[in-house]
């Protein structure tokens, strides 16, 4: 499948307003939030690693593995899919620029790269090392239309300093060829409104993963574009489950069943769209 078009909407919906792009982590969460009207999707790397009984770390989700994921949400509909891919499965850029071109071929949309460090010394990695990782993505995926997407990590692990250090990476991100610029853990309407100053006119991604009292019009009343919600999709998944389950083995109730999707409709949901019907 030629993924030019996905890469064009991708861009698209960049260029005004706020759209919301949700996280499945398999084919039918996939399928299911397309029919639900979303425009574009994104892979969590969280929500994928509970899914096969697995932490979301690198060492337990292999590049091969992540890829082999990402290919199959790509597959799974027809909507632009920016992938989360760590933080480019190498340390130095060179590695960093090969991941890129491989995670490219899945037919992505875009693609994000964290500044997460791969040592417990080294929680986000030195910031002359940071950079030239993203510009080594950035010239990976020149002329392929993929959307980069840059991360700093530095409220996400709660740095000391953590805005200051946010507001100085993102723009060096930005330089250096990122196209969307990202920062997990804003937690307030000041911060948000900084980063997006800050980077302009260049989009910004925020993350709202639990209920923080920001809908999607107050974000984009703040001059955000686009909001991910990460695992939590995944996560209120694992709740309804583990409240019922709980319930079972704790009190022999089967109350909590109560909230559940009915069989007839999810069944004929993928009867309908199965690409056989």
């Amino acid at each position: 499948m030629d993924p030019s078009p996905q890469r064009a909407a991708f861009r698209r919906l960049h260029e005004s307003g706020c759209f919301v792009i949700p996280n499945p982590w398999d084919i039918g969460t996939a399928m299911m939030l397309k029919h639900l009207g979303f425009k574009a999707l994104a892979t969590t790397s969280s929500g994928f690693s509970f899914s096969r009984g697995l932490p979301d770390t690198d060492w337990a989700v292999p590049r091969d593995m992540a890829l082999a994921h990402i290919a199959e949400i790509v597959r799974a509909t027809d909507l632009p899919v920016n992938a989360d891919f760590e933080s480019g499965y190498a340390r130095d850029p060179e590695g960093v620029a090969e991941s890129c071109r491989l995670c490219a071929a899945t037919g992505v949309a875009g693609l994000s790269i964290e500044d997460h460090g791969d040592t417990a010394e080294e929680v986000i990695y030195p910031f002359a090392l940071a950079v030239d990782r993203i510009r080594a993505a950035a010239e990976a995926l020149k002329g392929t239309g993929v959307l980069l997407t840059a991360r700093c990590e530095a409220h996400l692990f709660g740095l000391p300093g953590a805005q200051a250090t946010v507001l100085k990476r993102l723009v060096a991100y930005a330089e250096a060829g990122a196209d969307v610029l990202y920062a997990p853990g804003l937690r307030t309407a000041e911060q948000i409104r900084e980063v997006v100053a800050a980077v302009a006119p260049k989009p910004v991604n925020l993350l709202i993963s639990a209920p923080v009292g920001l809908s999607v019009a107050d974000a984009a009343a703040l001059g955000v574009r686009r909001i991910s919600v990460g695992s939590a999709l995944a996560r209120a998944a694992w709740g309804g489950f583990l409240q019922a389950a709980r319930q079972i083995a704790g009190e022999g109730s089967f109350d909590a069943l109560a909230t559940a999707e009915p069989f007839g409709a999810l069944n004929s949901f993928f009867r309908t769209h199965h690409p056989k019907a």
